[in-house]
């Protein structure tokens, strides 16, 4: 019975392991694409799970469309970030504004999305569309 505690630890700690590479390989995915410096870094602040970064590169009262339909921003950042990721930039366009890829959602599961910026003169993001994307 030992033994098999041993076991099951030993590989419960090595699939924790591996989980933790999987996760830091998202989270240091190639961004060259990424050609826009206030996407970029809102980009990178969703992939690494940082909501207070995140949230910064928005206006307060930013706008949040999911499929064209209204949601609400906040919400979405605290319930989503951390939890969701994109597994690839696979199309970058609207000058560099609006990135497309595959995604994951632990909530969800695995599927090509959008996420679409619109920058202010003050250089916040005062909109935000999502949704999946057909490419």
């Amino acid at each position: 019975m030992t033994a098999f505690i041993l076991f099951a630890g030993s590989f419960a700690a090595e699939w924790r392991n591996e989980d933790c590479k999987k996760q830091q390989k998202i989270i240091t995915m190639d961004t060259s694409k990424l050609n826009h410096p206030i996407v970029k870094a809102a980009f990178e602040a969703w992939q690494k799970g940082d909501a207070q970064l995140w949230l910064s590169y928005f206006t307060p009262d930013a706008q949040l469309l999911d499929d064209g339909h209204p949601r609400n921003f906040q919400e979405f950042s605290t319930e989503a970030i951390g939890h969701e990721r994109f597994t690839s930039i696979d199309i970058v366009k609207d000058r560099g504004l609006s990135i497309y890829g595959k995604f994951h959602s632990d909530t969800w599961g695995n599927f090509k999305t959008y996420f679409k910026f619109h920058i202010n003169g003050n250089s916040k993001i005062y909109k935000l569309e999502i949704g999946q994307a057909d490419y």
